[in-house]
């Protein structure tokens, strides 16, 4: 079905409609992920170091070496480095 415009209607609603419902599916989960490090922290967790780890779990171990060296330099640029392993 194709309108004046040359847009087919069924087949945009049925696209808009997937995404409303993909939307409200992310809504819940990122509703309970806050609901988890709400927990974590409940039990004594940091939740900004929680974030970090979760975020370092998702890169390759190179990346994160990668990573760490840029952050390091760029400490030691501005006289912040600390002595031994981060």
């Amino acid at each position: 079905m194709s309108d004046p415009g040359g847009v087919a209607a069924d087949q945009l609603r049925a696209f808009v409609e997937r995404i409303e419902r993909l939307e409200e599916e992310k809504k819940v989960i990122s509703d309970d992920i806050k609901d988890v490090y709400a927990e974590a922290k409940g039990n004594g967790f940091d939740v900004k170091i929680l974030r970090k780890v979760i975020s370092l779990r998702k890169k390759q171990p190179h990346e994160r070496e990668e990573e760490e060296a840029v952050l390091d330099l760029y400490l030691q640029a501005l006289g912040m480095a600390v002595q031994g392993n981060m």
